[in-house]
């Protein structure tokens, strides 16, 4: 029977209760231990039954229990304590008013992304990019970052994993009561739901608005689950990366169109667009859009503008992750933009090809954002160096090393991945800051003070309770599943608290190689059971996606292992998610990654457990690779490349059972009279010093604003000033040195000097330019010097700006310079020219460059 009408019913809270109210709608209960344990002791087994959801809580505690605790003066006074944290935090936030104080309340960063992780009870996200995207929201929070986010809320978000009798993943999505869970809907003033329309192919689709309050920011996510939407329109939101290819496409549009209107619809006004990935690549669209029918600028003014604005990120370090759309979906789904924008199918196209003249290729987001972003980023160094390389074709001409794709490493956020112990640990011995300082304040030294056996009982607690928890989730899901009491009993008995633990979580992507560990049975049996008693055992835990066969084959695998070969010593923990990752990441001694390289673009697991103290032992990929990986871990490897791929994997791992056998399990096992392994501990405390300020996401969003948004937003106010005048001017320079490009002639480089100098001798070389239309200020003359490689190639380049000296007699420009080289060899020298505006993000902007 359908009601004739809905109500939706808030818990009836004694007046003195009401502050929990408030305090579960912010998520900063998340990462504030005091906030957390005051719901755990309003009803423990009712937190844990609601996936830690105090919304949940609320709305299922019994009345007489709430009457209870509000009687309760020590309960009382927990709640005050944890209010008066929540509101100190909400108003102390000082690190962005200390860096920007003549920019505090005139500028907002946007933050696009199609997951967020940020809590169990909100399940939205798939892995690591949505974890990575709630860690950036929480520290640009603890920050004080004016940055609002952007996303979908699905109805079932991403599936619920369980393990079939054969050991094969199933999946099932169970459906996210939006009312029971810590999202708010976005009213406007007469009370009424604010909704945001969105053009789809012959109809308009709504999507209301709900936020989730992350500390000072907020998230904003769309829901298309609503009348007057068809049963089609309605679903778009159903599930995250579900469906096929106009799903996808259809989501897509939504998150970036509808996105950027409901900011527009909210009252905030970005002055920068965060594009974390491509899905949310069509805000460009929309964004040139509104400069051109609101602020009537043109279509290179307002691509102008909307570029100088805009910074992507990118995860993937393969072009196949990239979403691509054919071209007569994409003109059938977005064309209509073209013809706002006054161009023809091509050169719409062209807004998302790698290359414009390819006119059979698909749309690609990736390209779309590089190409209309002023700032464009890998998440780690290795991945920055292989994102030039992917799309150095996009700089023609442009040295590998210069192609403007920079890095900021990945980090996570260290108040919600650290266990509450450890915290309490590091805030006795390094100061309740702990948690947001920098690899060169001095605090990181005091690792030192906190006594050996202190650090070593706390995780050996860490340790039992990983193993307790990993029993009861694993019997758990058995028991859903009607397994035999054998199956049952024998996982009671899974893992032992005081053997050496090996941790492996993550997304079962082939490449990401879980398997790896039984290559060789009879080696990793023999290293199980251990010499004198010097076992080891693995704790695994992972999805693979619903499509992925191969994928789930390995977690099949490694399932069928554990019934037949693995001895209590190796158990997969089903339904992976962000509690149990924290769980694993403080109670396992060591965090093992073993992907293809370069195939890891970042990975942050290995941090999490590096945090809580945790060695890692991984294959040179993603951040491990800038890491210390010798006094904080071991490495798998040197990094090296190869074309077989049977046998990267035979080498790669024996060097794993190598390094068990020869250095890990002896190191752990060596204890002094205390029963402390005083080796291995040192190597916990070199983990925390070197890793925890390191790969931190308060360190990344300080290179976020610091690189990244603050630039932009300083752009942003340039080009949109006295009527977007620069803007403007540089939208029309840019058009003439397009056109008029072609016409610049380098006719001379002269060098003054022999074939052979000394070092640091002076070398004069002066070189004669015709410009044609173009005004020496339009561009910048640089000489390119370094030592020549064995292709005759000039490597790790130094440049030199030549200045102008005038014109001769014939019209042609003279440049000169003085240059020495500083280290001996086979040295190279050229010459180049490239645009010049002091407007530019960088030189490269226009992909022009003219070589000598």
């Amino acid at each position: 029977m359908q009601p004739i009408r809905t109500f939706n019913v808030s818990p009836s809270l004694p007046a003195s209760l009401e502050p929990l109210r408030q305090l579960a709608y912010n998520l900063y209960w998340d990462w504030n231990t005091e906030i957390k344990e005051l719901f755990k002791r309003l009803d423990r087994d009712l937190w844990e039954a609601t996936r830690h959801n105090p919304v949940a809580l609320l709305a299922r505690v019994s009345q007489s229990r709430l009457q209870e605790v509000a009687a309760d003066d020590g309960f009382l006074a927990h709640m005050e304590r944890a209010l008066g944290e929540l509101n100190a935090y909400m108003h102390d936030r000082s690190w962005y008013k200390h860096k920007r104080a003549d920019r505090v309340g005139k500028e907002c960063f946007a933050y696009f992304c199609a997951e967020f992780g940020l809590v169990d009870c909100l399940p939205i996200y798939s892995g690591g990019l949505g974890v990575l995207a709630g860690d950036h929201l929480k520290s640009a929070s603890d920050l004080g970052l004016p940055l609002v986010a952007v996303g979908l809320l699905y109805q079932k978000g991403y599936f619920a994993q369980y393990l079939n009798a054969e050991g094969w993943q199933q999946e099932r999505y169970p459906v996210n009561d939006f009312h029971n869970i810590p999202v708010q809907l976005e009213r406007k003033p007469d009370g009424t739901e604010l909704r945001v329309a969105v053009e789809y192919p012959g109809r308009m689709v709504y999507a209301r608005v709900w936020r989730v309050q992350v500390g000072v920011v907020p998230l904003y996510l769309l829901d298309t689950n609503i009348e007057p939407n068809s049963a089609y329109d309605q679903d778009i939101t159903d599930a995250l990366y579900g469906g096929d290819l106009d799903t996808r496409i259809h989501q897509e549009i939504m998150l970036g169109i509808g996105g950027f209107r409901a900011l527009e619809a909210l009252g905030h006004k970005p002055s920068v667009y965060h594009m974390n990935e491509g899905h949310s690549g069509f805000l460009i669209l929309e964004h040139m859009r509104v400069l051109m029918q609101r602020d009537k600028l043109s279509f290179v003014e307002a691509k102008q503008v909307a570029q100088s604005t805009q910074i992507f990120t990118t995860h993937t370090p393969v072009s196949a992750g990239f979403d691509l759309f054919p071209p007569d979906k994409t003109m059938y789904y977005v064309g209509h933009y073209a013809d706002v924008y006054g161009l023809n199918k091509d050169e719409f196209m062209g807004l998302g090809r790698e290359d414009a003249t390819a006119l059979e290729s698909p749309f690609s987001m990736a390209a779309l954002a590089m190409k209309t972003s002023s700032f464009v980023n890998g998440v780690a160094k290795l991945h920055g160096v292989v994102s030039r390389e992917m799309f150095q074709n996009m700089w023609k001409d442009v040295p590998i090393d210069e192609v403007p794709i920079t890095s900021v490493t990945n980090g996570v956020h260290a108040r919600s991945c650290v266990a509450k112990s450890v915290q309490e640990l590091y805030d006795r011995y390094l100061g309740p800051e702990w948690s947001e300082r920098s690899i060169e304040d001095p605090i990181w030294h005091k690792i030192d003070a906190i006594p050996d056996e202190e650090l070593w009982r706390n995780h050996e607690h860490s340790r039992s309770e990983m193993v307790v928890y990993v029993r009861d989730r694993i019997v758990s899901h058995l028991k859903e599943r009607s397994a035999t009491l054998a199956e049952i009993n024998h996982a009671q008995e899974a893992l032992d608290p005081s053997v050496l633990t090996i941790g492996f979580a993550r997304r079962f992507a082939t490449y990401k190689r879980a398997t790896l560990f039984l290559r060789n049975l009879d080696r990793i049996k023999e290293i199980m059971v251990g010499n004198k008693g010097r076992k080891v055992q693995f704790a695994i835990a992972g999805k693979a996606h619903p499509k992925d066969i191969p994928g789930k084959a390995l977690i099949r695998d490694i399932v069928h292992f554990t019934r037949t070969e693995g001895m209590n010593s190796v158990v997969f923990v089903p339904d992976y998610d962000i509690y149990v990752s924290r769980v694993m990441v403080a109670g396992c001694d060591i965090w093992l990654n073993t992907p293809r390289r370069p195939h890891e673009a970042s990975g942050t697991s290995g941090m999490k457990a590096a945090m809580n103290g945790l060695p890692n032992l991984s294959i040179l990929d993603g951040w491990w690779d800038e890491a210390d990986y010798v006094k904080t871990g071991w490495p798998i490897g040197h990094g090296e490349l190869y074309s077989d791929e049977a046998y990267q994997d035979e080498v790669e791992a024996n060097s794993f059972y190598d390094l068990l056998e020869q250095e890990i399990v002896p190191l752990f096992y060596d204890r002094d009279k205390e029963g402390l392994p005083r080796k291995w501990i040192a190597k916990m405390k070199d983990a925390i010093r070197l890793n925890c300020p390191t790969f931190n996401t308060a360190r990344m969003l300080r290179d976020y604003a610091t690189i990244g948004y603050f630039p932009a937003s300083d752009r942003n106010h340039v080009v949109t000033d006295n009527s977007y005048q620069a803007g403007k001017d540089l939208a029309h320079w840019k058009e003439k040195m397009l056109q008029h490009w072609d016409d610049l002639k380098i006719h001379t480089v002269d060098v003054s000097a022999p074939e052979d100098i000394n070092v640091n001798q002076s070398i004069s070389v002066k070189s004669l330019i015709q410009l044609g239309s173009l005004e020496p200020h339009d561009v910048q003359v640089e000489l390119y010097k370094g030592a020549v490689d064995t292709n005759g190639k000039i490597t790790d380049a130094d440049t030199a700006v030549m200045t102008y000296q005038g014109r001769d007699g014939a019209g042609n420009s003279l440049y000169t310079s003085e240059i020495a080289y500083s280290a001996s060899g086979l040295q190279g020298l050229s010459l180049r020219v490239l645009p010049h505006n002091v407007h530019l993000s960088n030189p490269y902007e226009l992909g022009l460059i003219r070589w000598a």
